[in-house]
């Protein structure tokens, strides 16, 4: 049943006894982590997966386990795709839309934590660029293709902050790592939101999820200071800071994108935010460390943010 998994739950248990055979999924982010994990599952039950890579042979090699376990008539190809690239990005969406096969899902995992300060190849704050803005496009681009749903990874870190339309750049306000990082996926969460409202008269929602605390790659740019950072938030709010920064396994963590993706009802998780394997409640107590901020999940800010996206991309989507 959809409801029978939680924080412990892994891949292999929500989806045991579903056979996806048939079924075309893309994946961003399939060099490491929650990313090969989610399409190695997904493969194993006979899903044909389209993984984005920004480095395709690094891609390559994390390519050989999922094909190494996929049955059933799955597998795994890889396109191209630096989502830090407009350009990059309309290329990737430019091929995918020529060959013009759909996707019953495709799940936007890719993402950059917690970096220094940068711009993206387009001049946008690095985070915000390529977590948010490279999907946008993205997404958005290929929406025809997608017959099911759209699965948007945000996290836990969107309750650090909400998006700023006035200066999503940062260009008048102080930048911290963790601030940016907030903002980017809080965005993840909106841009679900308004996605499902946009698309779900045709039977396509879009649902954003948080994975948890895991040691991935992600994690790449965590500097002392910053773990510092980390442990100071956790005292203050009764936390084990251990817990905050590494509880699930890459296994546990990639389980809430498949069972949104495949297993939870459309119309429970449509224009939702999940968490350990069930939708998050609204919570704004900032001591609280589980739920979804209200801001996160406003609707009227999902409208706000999908303007001022298009704006700085330069495109209009219907």
């Amino acid at each position: 049943m959809a409801n029978a998994f939680g924080a412990t739950s892994t891949t292999d248990e929500v989806l045991q006894g579903c056979d996806l055979s048939g079924k075309r999924i893309l994946i961003t982010g399939v060099s490491a982590g929650l990313g090969v994990e989610t399409a190695r599952v997904l493969a194993a039950r006979g899903a044909w997966v389209v993984g984005t890579a920004r480095d395709l042979a690094k891609a390559e090699k994390a390519a050989e386990q999922i094909r190494a376990q996929a049955a059933n008539g799955g597998g795994v190809e890889l396109i191209e795709c630096d989502l830090a690239s407009l350009k990059s990005v309309r290329a990737c969406a430019d091929t995918l839309n020529a060959i013009g096969l759909p996707f019953d899902v495709v799940i936007g995992n890719a993402g950059v934590m917690a970096c220094p300060f940068g711009k993206t190849e387009d001049g946008f704050e690095t985070q915000f660029g390529t977590n948010h803005l490279g999907h946008f496009v993205l997404m958005n681009r290929i929406a025809p293709l997608i017959r099911d749903r759209l699965v948007m990874l945000s996290s836990s870190g969107h309750r650090g902050g909400d998006v700023n339309l006035d200066d999503p750049n940062f260009d008048h306000t102080t930048y911290t790592e963790f601030g940016a990082y907030a903002r980017s996926k809080t965005a993840n969460a909106l841009f679900a939101v308004e996605f499902d409202r946009r698309h779900q008269a045709r039977g396509v929602r879009g649902v954003a999820v948080h994975p948890g605390g895991i040691r991935t790659e992600l994690g790449r740019h965590m500097t002392p200071e910053l773990i510092e950072q980390i442990s100071a938030a956790a005292v203050r709010s009764g936390q084990d800071a251990s817990k905050m920064m590494n509880s699930k396994t890459v296994q546990q963590g990639a389980a809430t994108t498949v069972w949104a993706g495949f297993v939870g009802a459309a119309e429970e998780v449509g224009g939702r935010y999940c968490e350990d394997c069930h939708v998050a409640e609204v919570e704004d107590d900032r001591s609280k460390r589980y739920g979804v901020r209200g801001y996160a999940v406003d609707p009227d800010n999902a409208k706000a943010l999908w303007a001022k996206s298009e704006d700085m991309v330069g495109e209009r989507f219907s």
